[in-house]
């Protein structure tokens, strides 16, 4: 039997360790997925956004949906088009055929009406996808519009979900979720908080029969991680906007993270393997 130093048994058992560690580590690796179809690298909620980060290679988005004067759905973040678009004010306040003729102010992209959206997911096997549904102002959603928002959200998602995709219903906004689980029960649905991971995001989203939580990556700790998914939650960390970001979630564990620069975290985790 061959005999080695005291120092290179060390270092072979080390050398195990470090490859059984990052074999962990590897499993454990938290779902990234595109904040606005990846805000920090292309126009935020436009569908070249979103055909973009599929192409390459990311499985997962985040989008914004709000409701026109007459009904229709758009995937819009703000309360008001101008930052964003050649627009001024709530879309709210817009009719469907108004909206159809504002575009982009970067790309001169169309407004990204919801239906366009789901088209080109229609094909896209495996996909996660949040529908996160703007409804905290009460000026423009008042509880009196709720309902409605939430049932044409919940046909709309719901006539076509690609075989192996998980499609959640998010919000700040407890009163959407809530109109959407009195739709339907089984919906899976997640409440966000502007701040970090605590107990009492836990008991709010126990409150409205969510099994996922969001909460800021700063100022959360590993521990309000762990405790979350011992009581059977799936957290999403945010916001992700380059990869310290990412390695924050990676250090706290969070089972998904929302990401500004999902394609740099794909080519990053890629040129590890």
């Amino acid at each position: 039997m061959k005999k080695y130093p005291l120092t290179s048994l060390l270092t072979i058992v080390f050398t195990a360790f470090a490859a059984h560690w990052n074999l962990q580590a590897e499993d454990k690796r938290p779902f990234h997925f595109a904040h606005r179809g990846g805000a920090y690298e292309f126009e935020e909620n436009t569908l070249f956004a979103f055909k973009s980060v599929y192409d390459k290679g990311v499985r997962g988005y985040e989008l914004d949906v709000r409701m026109t004067k007459d009904g229709e759905l758009v995937v819009l973040h703000d309360d008001s088009l101008d930052r964003t678009h050649h627009g001024k004010g709530p879309v709210e306040h817009l009719a469907a055929d108004e909206a159809k003729k504002i575009s982009s102010k970067k790309q001169n992209e169309p407004l990204l009406f919801l239906d366009t959206l789901l088209a080109y997911l229609k094909d896209k096997p495996g996909m996660y996808v949040e529908f996160e549904m703007k409804t905290s102002n009460k000026g423009l959603y008042p509880d009196s519009r709720i309902e409605e928002y939430a049932a044409k959200l919940h046909q709309k998602v719901t006539a076509h979900v690609p075989q192996g995709s998980t499609y959640i219903f998010t919000s700040f906004d407890p009163r959407p979720l809530i109109a959407v689980k009195k739709i339907d029960p089984q919906a899976d649905i997640m409440l966000i908080k502007g701040g970090p991971l605590t107990p009492e995001l836990m008991e709010a989203a126990k409150a409205i029969g969510s099994k996922r939580i969001a909460a800021k990556m700063e100022g959360t700790t590993r521990l309000a991680v762990k405790e979350a998914q011992k009581q059977g939650f799936i957290v999403t960390g945010w916001p992700g906007q380059n990869l310290k970001d990412y390695f924050l979630g990676v250090g706290l564990g969070v089972d998904a993270i929302c990401s500004d620069v999902p394609v740099l975290v794909q080519e990053y985790i890629e040129s590890k393997k």
